[in-house]
């Protein structure tokens, strides 16, 4: 009988591990995150096409999309605490750029350079993770390091468009890379060289590396998985706070608050799938969430002036969904790799992840059109189908990898 690893406590330092990774993961999501929810104010302060806002947020994706590339053949060669050092204090500087650009040509460059180093954080962590917690507890701690999603939409997004709407859209900007610099010297203090890795290297070029790492067949399915469980979630985000202001009928004074509770709800549920995410087949549990987001996708995408209450509850359910398929696919990914090839992989991994949410961001941009500023956004439902269509494929790819790590499993 196999005995069941997943009740097994964490260690203090695996803990300690545990929360410097979702302080990072706060910082680099509420840093992407809260682009969306100023969304309505940045169009409006700089009189932005809804073309115009889908680039500025694809710009980041893109370039975090190719800076995993580009770094991907280096990944599985340094420790990954400097990986993470170097990375975290590029990505500070970006967002301190972000805070001081006041064009939309100046913000687009800042987002390039955030991008560049923000988007490789993700996979570094990833590879810390996973040289770190076995598949058993993979569920739990992806719970936990995304509850930095759910305390960006508590704390960080309604702080930041409270100080948004006071002082400017610049200010989340200087605040978040204030609060990173705190996370950097906890990681500089307390963060233990992660080089167990550095033992398996077969002093291939860096090249080399990413080549075999990029060509390998069962990787590439972990590959296309990510991208259309990717593609599909940010098909609907850039546009969510204009949506909700001009089709729902919310104020930007009412933006804090729906935020707020969608998050505290994050907070509260995360840990609760990440068990469940070890304790049941995660395949299925991914195959839930997806169908449930899609329902109140197709659902929410149709609605138009309703209630403060109404729209909450409707968020508060599309993010059940979100999550319950997140966490899952997650875990099951991080087992696609060999410890060797770990950091490429992820990297790799999270650069068509980031490509990805910039296809979604601009094509999403594409499809929805605003006559004026103060207009309702057109054609947001066509999103809703679109994503409605990509969540059926990534749930047979999703299916597909499940298959391949249960039959390694067997195997091993």
């Amino acid at each position: 009988m196999q005995k069941d690893t997943t009740k097994v406590p964490f260690t203090g330092y695996q803990k300690f591990v545990v929360l410097i990774l979702a302080l990072t993961q706060f910082t680099v999501i509420l840093d992407f995150m809260i682009m969306s929810p100023m969304g309505d104010l940045l169009m409006k302060s700089m009189d932005l096409h809804p073309s115009q806002f889908g680039l500025a947020v694809s710009a980041y994706a893109f370039s975090a999309g190719a800076s995993g590339l580009l770094t991907a053949g280096f990944a599985d060669r340094f420790d990954r605490k400097k990986l993470l050092t170097f990375f975290y204090s590029g990505f500070i500087l970006g967002t301190i750029f972000c805070g001081l650009a006041h064009t939309y040509p100046l913000l687009v460059a800042a987002r390039i350079i955030t991008g560049l180093f923000g988007g490789v954080i993700a996979s570094i962590s990833m590879a810390i993770v996973t040289d770190l917690f076995d598949i058993h507890h993979r569920g739990r701690v992806m719970g936990y390091l995304m509850m930095g999603f759910g305390a960006s939409q508590v704390l960080g997004v309604p702080i930041g468009l409270f100080f948004a709407n006071r002082y400017g859209w610049w200010m989340p900007f200087l605040l978040v890379a204030g609060f990173a610099m705190l996370v950097m010297v906890l990681i500089q203090v307390k963060l233990r060289p992660v080089n167990q890795h550095l033992q398996m290297q077969r002093n291939k070029s860096p090249l080399a590396h990413l080549w075999k790492t990029f060509a390998n067949k069962q990787y590439r399915m972990g590959y296309t998985a990510t991208a259309l469980v990717s593609i599909g979630g940010f098909l609907m985000m850039p546009f969510g706070s204009a949506f909700a202001v001009n089709n729902l009928g919310l104020t930007n004074e009412q933006l804090p608050f729906l935020f707020m509770v969608s998050g505290i709800v994050a907070l509260v549920i995360l840990p609760l799938i990440g068990k469940l995410a070890d304790r049941i087949d995660k395949f299925k549990l991914f195959a839930m969430g997806a169908i449930w987001m899609i329902i109140i996708a197709l659902v929410y995408t149709k609605l138009g002036p309703t209630p403060l209450v109404i729209v909450i509850t409707w968020n508060v359910l599309l993010m059940i969904g979100i999550l319950g398929r997140s966490i899952p696919s997650n875990a099951l990914i991080s087992a696609v790799p060999n410890m060797e090839d770990r950091g490429a992989f992820m990297s790799i991994n999270s650069s068509l992840q980031q490509i990805a949410g910039g296809v979604a961001a601009a094509i999403a941009g594409m499809i929805v059109v605003q006559k004026d500023k103060n207009s309702p956004l057109e054609h947001y439902d066509i999103v809703g189908y679109l994503m409605t269509v990509l969540t059926m494929f990534s749930i047979w790819m999703v299916y597909r990898v499940s298959e391949m790590i249960k039959a390694r499993m067997q195997l091993s």
